[in-house]
């Protein structure tokens, strides 16, 4: 939500917030044009995305604060999942990593967690954190240099030690900074940026967009039965929505049982009829596939105009778009598949959850050499 005053701040004042921050942090917080471009990103063209950002902050972060205490890291690591999923634990970018903090398949075997047709631990909040800040304290036991760590954590620690070598000794990240790669070159300042911004949020008048729960309102609860969401759903009076919100590492909205009870996640409120229905709850075998949408759906998708080119058939626009060939026509109220070039066409495609970096990125394509 966002309200009418004015939120323009000048760099000044940017600046000595940054150098204030820079105090209370062992990490390395700068100003510089940059930074400032990735603030003005986030507060001004990416103004609501931010509102819903912050308030998922308020069910993540005691999570990942707890954690990096626990480890003996620097809090405000905190903000890096911001950069890397903008706090969607399902998000998706175009490389294949998943999750909160963002790993690929095989590093997160490499970090123990669990990947297979009903569960991904990448999209799981509390392992896929304990995985992540297991690896930034290997990375800056490899660097002892938070920046260099950061930029290790996205591109990896060959990359940076390489740029290191070709910067003839230098070993500071902005001294590095043109050996790395351009996504590396916009890392650090996205982060100082991210840290910067959920400080001073309320300085440009950015109103946080409450998700339905936060951190204190949910609890961790132990099933010792393969169950479907759909039977949960019906027991504990809870929508469907509501527990993949709160369970996303579950896919095809199946918990699946094996050899040791399994932890979900439920509201507060229905803790105590948890354990009062809890014999009821009955072994389910797990879908064989996701139930499949009805025609027209348009969850999980955006709205977009696609103009019909010359040859073009149905079924390779719905390939595109991640649809059906009935649900184009549903959306265009179509009785036939005639198709003519030049024709255009209201198809909701496939939303894939991209990290809030890349979404940056796109808005920088005319800043910096990316």
């Amino acid at each position: 939500m966002l309200g009418n005053k004015p939120f323009h701040v000048s760099e000044q004042v940017v600046a000595a917030r940054i150098e204030l921050l820079n105090k209370m942090t062992p990490m390395e917080l700068v100003y510089n044009k940059d930074v400032q471009a990735y603030i003005d990103v986030y507060t001004v063209r990416q103004r609501d995305h931010l509102a819903r950002i912050i308030g998922l902050s308020q069910l993540y972060f005691p999570l990942f604060e707890e954690h990096l205490d626990k480890m003996g890291l620097p809090l405000e690591l905190k903000y890096l999942a911001i950069v890397e999923s903008a706090l969607q634990p399902k998000a998706k970018s175009t490389s294949g990593a998943m999750g909160l903090w963002q790993f690929l398949f095989h590093a997160s075997r490499m970090m123990g967690l669990q990947v297979n047709s009903y569960i991904d631990e990448r999209c799981d909040p509390v392992k896929s954190t304990e995985a992540a800040v297991k690896y930034l304290k290997y990375l800056y036991e490899n660097f002892h240099d938070w920046s260099l760590a950061l930029a290790a954590y996205n591109g990896g620690i060959a990359t940076v030690n390489a740029a290191i070598s070709k910067s003839h000794g230098k070993n500071s990240y902005w001294d590095i900074r043109k050996n790395i790669t351009a996504e590396m070159r916009g890392y650090v300042p996205a982060f100082i940026a991210v840290n910067y911004i959920m400080n001073y949020y309320e300085s440009y008048d950015i109103v946080p967009i409450k998700p339905a729960f936060n951190f204190d309102d949910i609890e961790t609860v132990s099933i010792d039965k393969s169950v479907t969401f759909r039977q949960l759903s019906r027991l504990l009076n809870i929508s469907i929505e509501e527990l993949r919100f709160l369970n996303p590492s579950f896919i095809m909205d199946y918990v699946p049982v094996v050899t040791t009870p399994i932890n979900i996640v439920i509201p507060k409120t229905k803790s105590e009829l948890f354990y009062k229905i809890i014999d009821e709850i009955k072994t389910e075998k797990g879908p064989v596939v996701a139930d499949l949408p009805p025609i027209g759906d348009t969850e999980n998708r955006i709205k977009i105009l696609h103009t019909v080119a010359k040859g073009e058939f149905f079924h390779s626009i719905a390939m595109q778009y991640g649809c059906r060939v009935e649900d184009i026509q549903f959306w265009n109220n179509m009785k036939t598949r005639d198709l003519l070039a030049g024709q255009k066409l209201v198809v909701w495609k496939r939303l894939e959850e991209s990290p809030w970096f890349f979404v940056c990125e796109t808005e920088f394509s005319n800043i910096f050499d990316f």
